[in-house]
């Protein structure tokens, strides 16, 4: 078997796996990987794929390859220059939903480990696969949950390299080691309903929310630090009135999210926004969702190795980055893994006509097999 990375790539991004789809992403993946002599369980939680795979060879640490087969929903497809699930190929840009986040890194994956395993029959340790389709949808079902299983199975995993699209102008000048958390907050304003040319009879909420909007975006909610900019607030979405230009409403609800720094924690984001809201409301709810705390991988043995393998091979000195959305690195690092997200160039992920250079999958193939050299013989 000959693994080409390009090929592969188309075919995964003809798979319609829409989060929490999968397609036929994971089976097309453990065929590959079944061939290359690993062990591959599939375990499924809810509507979600994972798939965890691994080849031992014995003493010696763990290596996880992790990603996602899922993609964001492509919008209207006719706005695309291309069909965005059939793996256009135009010179040396290769075009699809799912070709930069994240199906070209799954396919470079997958050809480094052939190479690798090829010229490195005796490596020490474990190669491990762990792969999920619920990356982009709530992330309840998937990473999550496998890594449960593996810890109630005393499964330990020493380095994980994602392969979320990281990089901005070449392979590798961007890799991020760490993200900020994310907390989600769900605030309903109650007032009294009324007529507005009776507004002593009633209560605005509208107004309250006013002040509470004004005192939540003025805070500084910390300074971040070296690895992390400072925590940020911003409001996603309003909704509140009748729809009649002659009522006071009687409730208003505003959606909002924190991206936190580690100088900040839930529980003090939660208590500074509580005392806010309580000091202009008189009546009102608050709920909260916790998406990921704050991750940082710091010293250790995989950040050095990245950096001289991208030096080796990009020639680039890598900027270490906390930026960002979530990944699913906020489920992975806090058990104790050094964790690095390594992937092709990110300015086309989420966008109509999603695209990656065909050069720069083949480079982080190389990419791949390197950090396997560097951390397995």
């Amino acid at each position: 078997m000959s693994i080409d990375t390009i090929s592969l790539a188309q075919s995964l991004i003809r798979e319609r796996s829409v989060s929490p789809e999968d397609g036929h992403c994971q089976s097309i993946m453990a065929g590959v990987l079944e061939e290359l002599g690993f062990t591959v369980e599939h375990l499924p939680f809810g509507p979600v794929s994972n798939l965890w795979a691994i080849r031992t060879n014995g003493e010696g640490p763990t290596l996880c390859f992790a990603g996602h087969t899922d993609v964001v929903p492509t919008g209207p497809e006719d706005k695309w220059q291309h069909p965005p699930f059939e793996g256009v190929i135009e010179g040396d840009v290769l075009h699809g939903r799912g070709a930069a986040d994240m199906k070209g890194s799954l396919a470079a994956m997958l050809s480094a480990s052939e190479r690798f395993l090829a010229g490195n029959p005796e490596f020490k340790g474990t190669l491990a696969f762990l792969i999920t389709s619920d990356e982009e949808d709530v992330a309840t079902d998937g990473t999550v949950r496998v890594m449960d299983e593996l810890d109630s199975r005393g499964i330990k995993i020493d380095y994980c390299v994602i392969g979320e699209p990281s990089s901005s102008k070449v392979v590798g000048d961007v890799v991020r080691v760490g993200r900020r958390g994310s907390l989600n907050g769900s605030l309903r304003i109650k007032g009294i309903q009324g007529h507005v040319a009776y507004p002593d009879e009633a209560r605005n909420p509208i107004h309250e929310c006013g002040e509470v909007i004004a005192d939540l975006t003025e805070t500084h909610w910390d300074q971040g630090n070296e690895f992390f900019p400072a925590t940020s607030f911003q409001i996603s979405n309003i909704q509140g009135g009748t729809g009649a230009n002659n009522v006071i409403p009687g409730d208003v609800a505003i959606e909002f999210n924190f991206r936190f720094s580690t100088e900040s924690s839930e529980e003090s984001l939660r208590a500074r926004t509580e005392k806010i809201v309580g000091k202009h409301c008189k009546d009102y709810e608050i709920s909260w969702k916790l998406s990921g705390p704050p991750f940082l991988t710091e010293g250790g043995t995989l950040i050095p190795a990245v950096q001289e393998v991208l030096r080796e091979c990009m020639q680039v000195e890598t900027e270490l980055s906390t930026s960002g959305g979530t990944s699913d690195g906020r489920f992975i690092a806090p058990r104790g893994i050094e964790v690095v997200e390594l992937g092709p160039c990110n300015a086309t992920i989420h966008k109509v006509d999603e695209q990656v250079s065909i050069t720069s999958l083949n480079q982080l193939s190389e990419v791949y097999e390197q950090i396997m050299n560097r951390l397995l013989t």
